[in-house]
């Protein structure tokens, strides 16, 4: 009897000792999950969430540079390709679960921003936006429509080339017997207002930013402040941030010692256009300049 209770105390013994490394075991892996996710936040809090900003547009007005440089910023993640999730309809088909899963994972405060500069003058952009999340928050960033014109035929104009195909001349699409050709989709695109007034039928003023181009190329700095505050994240974004690049032309990016610059295709030289071809855009875009400006409350040194 006694050596059958000794027996069965050292057997309780072992199990508690085999118990306690168990736990010490489970206690380490824990800490490693925790160690391992920023603020100590779980990994089961991490996930591909909706934005809470989206950038609308406006194309070729500068949306990679304004997307690039809000990512700067520790609280802010960004989807990195353009979606086009409320302006193509086989996309829209995918449904909501498709578009969540384009999406950076974040964290719970991090603010997810997705652009695509399609979204502006897409009819149906704007309704479906506001179906699936009416508080988002709409970044508009926009220039001189004249230049913004040029600048949309000479991307195209470089794809074209790119993939052997014929183009026409910029000249012979803007103008028509002399005169601005009112069909020219360059042209619409640049007719801000007649877009914009589609977004305010259902989203209040307060709720968009209008970000000036023209001002985040020649100093990135307030632009970004401006785009804090309206975003409602904490400033933590530098001056140091930024540096002037003398060989590319602009402004690129710096972030924990580490730098970067928008690619190749940003700040391309302008296909051709003779200044009076110009000069006769600037005089057509004058009257829906200055409609635009009394509707965002605010003007801007255009042409």
């Amino acid at each position: 009897m006694f050596w059958t209770l000794l027996l069965a105390l050292i057997l309780l013994l072992l199990l508690q000792a085999q118990l306690l490394v168990c736990l010490h075991e489970l206690r380490a892996s824990l800490t490693s999950v925790t160690s391992a996710t920023p603020s100590g936040t779980s990994n089961a809090s991490a996930l591909q969430r909706l934005p809470g900003a989206i950038i609308i547009g406006v194309r070729k007005g500068g949306t990679r540079a304004l997307l690039e440089m809000l990512n700067l910023h520790p609280d802010v993640d960004v989807a990195k390709n353009e979606i086009h999730y409320f302006n193509l309809d086989e996309n829209f088909r995918k449904g909501l679960d498709w578009y969540r899963a384009q999406m950076p994972v974040t964290l719970p405060g991090q603010l997810t921003v997705e652009k695509t500069p399609g979204y502006f003058t897409a009819p149906l952009a704007p309704k479906r936006i506001r179906a699936t999340n009416p508080a988002v928050k709409l970044l508009l960033i926009v220039r001189d429509p004249a230049e913004r014109l040029v600048s949309d035929y000479t991307q195209v104009l470089h794809n074209r080339i790119q993939q052997n195909k014929p183009y026409q001349p910029l000249e012979e699409l803007l103008l028509s017997q002399g005169h601005i050709n009112p069909k020219y989709k360059a042209l619409l695109r640049s007719f801000y207002y007649q877009h914009l007034a589609r977004w305010l039928e259902l989203f209040p003023r307060e709720q968009m930013h209008i970000v000036d181009g023209e001002a985040l190329i020649r100093n990135p700095f307030p632009e970004l402040q401006k785009a804090e505050t309206f975003l409602e994240i904490p400033p933590q974004i530098k001056p140091d941030n930024f540096y002037f690049n003398v060989t590319k032309g602009f402004y690129c990016m710096l972030s924990a010692g580490h730098d970067k610059c928008l690619d190749e295709s940003k700040g391309r030289p302008h296909a051709p256009l003779s200044n009076e071809a110009f000069q006769k855009l600037c005089r057509y875009l004058r009257v829906p300049n200055q409609i635009f400006f009394r509707m965002v409350g605010q003007r801007f040194d255009w042409c």
